[in-house]
């Protein structure tokens, strides 16, 4: 995607306001000036790659001095060690995706006793302060996933929830959501959670387990088809389960990412459904804040212009981009981010 200058500064203009809370400014008193560091989370998930990907190019377009990019592994304590570097080598502002939200807290304490700021990209710290989160409302993830198959069960039967790391918010977000619509929605439907990790590995021979168990699982929910989607499918074809909607053996499989293979999926009819979390606008509006904050610029909550919310939090503000569900129905959408990636 292309994003001219223009347009970039009147996105800026639109939702830029004075407002007290939420103020950041770097310590070389908000003239918009300074290096951004970045971390990466990961770099075994498709979606992250692809988030990876379109980094430099919005950094290009917003004209931001960004360094060269750490990768910290799904590992708290490289993360810690790479901000440190980013810091020493003048880093002005932060751009992180701690995947252990609640390990991260001395780190962003650190940082706001240097005035860095910090943007963090779809997770959410559980303290210390930060500029903005940039992430997508997790809960919704896990109702959509739960209304969706919920109906395509006829709100009975048995479904297998692969979650992420319940150390990070965005897995319990999506974990306790799926159960609590399920609950009260659709209380004929058995819930089998199982904590992956984020690994793909842990998931499948999870799935393999419960499938052993109980043959009659007719719905499965991944939190992440970027780890989970390709070992997900090869289980279920090693049960001779990967068959159309149309087959009566068919499990109906929702997901979280929409990467380009869970689209591709949709379309064969492997799976039935993702929630398309978008890496486009993730890395976007990551160095759009970072940039932001340099310059000194104050938000409030409320709507923006580009169709999401932002929310006050205890330790800062979160802008909520928005995340659609994707069925065999939209999913040739040229505007899903799936669809333009290569």
């Amino acid at each position: 995607m292309k994003f001219g200058s223009a347009v970039a500064a009147a996105a800026l203009l639109a939702v830029v306001t004075a407002c007290g809370s939420g103020t950041a400014t770097t310590g070389g008193g908000g003239s918009g000036g300074g290096k951004v560091g970045i971390d990466h989370p990961r770099a075994d998930s498709n979606f992250w790659n692809s988030y990876i990907k379109y980094v430099p190019q919005m950094a290009g377009e917003y004209k931001v001095d960004l360094m060269p990019p750490t990768n910290s592994q799904n590992d708290v304590s490289k993360l810690v060690n790479n901000v440190q570097a980013l810091v020493g080598q003048g880093a002005k502002a932060i751009i992180m995706a701690p995947q252990d939200t609640g390990a991260i807290a001395n780190t962003l304490q650190q940082l706001e006793n240097k005035k860095i700021p910090v943007v963090t990209v779809d997770t959410r710290p559980d303290k210390g302060k930060v500029y903005m989160v940039v992430r997508a409302d997790n809960r919704a993830y896990g109702t959509k996933a739960c209304e969706f198959l919920g109906e395509k069960l006829g709100g009975k039967g048995k479904v297998v929830q692969l979650q992420g790391a319940l150390s990070s918010i965005n897995g319990r977000d999506r974990s306790e959501a799926f159960l609590e619509c399920m609950k009260s929605k659709f209380p004929g439907i058995t819930v089998f959670s199982e904590p992956t990790e984020w690994e793909g590995t842990k998931a499948a021979s999870m799935l393999q387990t419960r499938l052993e168990q109980h043959p009659d699982i007719k719905g499965i929910y991944m939190h992440a088809g970027g780890v989970h989607l390709a070992p997900t499918l090869q289980v279920l074809k090693q049960k001779s389960l990967l068959v159309p909607p149309s087959d009566p053996k068919h499990v109906f499989v929702v997901s979280n990412d929409g990467i380009p293979e869970e689209l591709e999926a949709i379309r064969k009819g492997d799976i039935d459904a993702t929630v398309s979390q978008p890496a486009d606008l993730y890395a976007k509006y990551a160095v759009f804040y970072a940039k932001a904050a340099l310059e000194g610029k104050t938000f409030k909550p409320g709507p923006t212009d580009h169709d999401s919310n932002i929310i006050q939090l205890p330790n800062g503000m979160e802008d909520q981009l928005p995340a659609p569900l994707v069925t065999k129905d939209n999913v040739d959408d040229k505007s899903l981010w799936g669809n333009q990636i290569k």
